[in-house]
């Protein structure tokens, strides 16, 4: 198979992408790809480190408080799909994925103009400006949530899941040791690869609570803050780490995570079945994190924390009663599960195969 894949601007776009890439190398291992990025976001360093061929577009999104801006927007995005429409006819693909950001318009338009097959994939729950513009150029929308539904056409859309989560279940947990950490229940907060200074702000007051607990604390800072964080003397049981590489290797040996509701964690929680306490950033296009949010705690899946209630012990009264509450943490499970689409890039490959073999 032969595939132009482009998604950029955060991890929610790009690692899904790979995880779709990783799902097509395992069923037809000559699969031949060509991601198409943006020049200044983070898929031009994660992409390339994977050996996948890279090719990189000057594009912008359109901003709404300087108008003037979007002189530059306009020109870089003639140019975009000026280089998109050689880079695709030159790869000439079977399939050409979108998998979220700016980036995917010119690519998938371009490719729809050309007459290649398209598929795009939306992770959140309340769907993308981009995905929502690009709806009419693809054949065929994969979604993360069933409320997404609603943004698309119908008869283009299935529910795939996150293919992140099929990747959550396929990675080999970690050995505890490997952070400082024993056999005692562990609680690990992360707030995203470069952290979030709010939050941070806040649990950095509420980590001197968790002295003397039955339990320990692993917290990931992200790497914008670790520097001044790791300097602060916390207690024995809580162990600073300013980021880890995937993530799931150790999410698999949490009993309670602590984070904000990017769509590709949440897909994690929901594969790996782990109680969470999330707390959704508020700054965030569309407020779409709440949405993710509120979409697993209506299931019962989760104790959400919006950012402006974070005051005093919260989380520490809201970790204490869940560790105690057995039935509870039983009853996250159990409903996690039913929102378990295990085998998401599977139905994604699934799914392009058919696209590409219709006629």
């Amino acid at each position: 198979m032969r595939v132009v894949i482009s998604a950029g601007g955060t991890g929610g776009h790009i690692y899904p992408a790979l995880a779709i890439i990783n799902k097509i190398k395992e069923k037809e291992p000559n699969s031949e790809f060509l991601y198409i990025g943006t020049h200044n976001r983070m898929e031009k360093d994660i992409v390339p480190k994977y050996n996948i061929p890279f090719e990189q577009i000057e594009i912008y999104g359109f901003n709404r408080k300087k108008i003037f801006k979007n002189l530059k927007t306009i020109s870089s995005l003639i140019k975009a799909n000026k280089k998109c429409k050689k880079l695709i006819k030159d790869f000439n693909p079977d399939i050409v994925i979108g998998v979220g950001g700016y980036v995917t318009v010119p690519v998938i338009k371009t490719a729809k103009k050309l007459g290649y097959k398209t598929f795009i994939h939306e992770q959140n729950s309340v769907a993308g400006k981009a995905n929502i513009y690009l709806s009419s150029y693809a054949d065929m929308i994969g979604i993360s949530f069933p409320s997404s539904k609603q943004y698309f056409p119908k008869n283009k859309v299935i529910l795939t899941g996150n293919p992140c989560g099929e990747d959550a279940l396929n990675v080999v947990a970690c050995d505890k040791k490997e952070f400082n950490l024993s056999d005692k229940p562990l609680i690990l907060f992360v707030m995203g690869s470069l952290g979030a200074s709010k939050v941070n702000d806040f649990l950095i007051k509420t980590m001197s609570l968790f002295n003397n607990k039955e339990y320990e604390i692993l917290y990931v800072t992200g790497k914008t803050d670790y520097e001044k964080i790791k300097q602060i003397n916390f207690p024995k049981n809580v162990k600073v780490v300013p980021y880890i590489d995937k993530m799931t290797r150790i999410m698999k040996k949490t009993d309670i995570i602590v984070t904000r509701a990017g769509a590709s964690t949440l897909s994690e929680i929901i594969a790996l079945k782990i109680p969470s306490i999330i707390i959704p950033s508020p700054y965030v296009p569309n407020n779409h994190q709440y949405k993710n949010a509120l979409d697993l705690v209506k299931s019962n899946c989760a104790i959400m924390i919006e950012e402006k209630n974070l005051k005093g012990d919260i989380i520490v009264r809201t970790i204490d009663d869940l560790l105690k509450d057995k039935s509870k943490i039983a009853e996250i499970k159990t409903n996690l599960s039913k929102l378990q689409v295990n085998n998401s890039a599977s139905i994604i490959y699934d799914n392009i195969k058919k696209l590409i073999d219709r006629k």
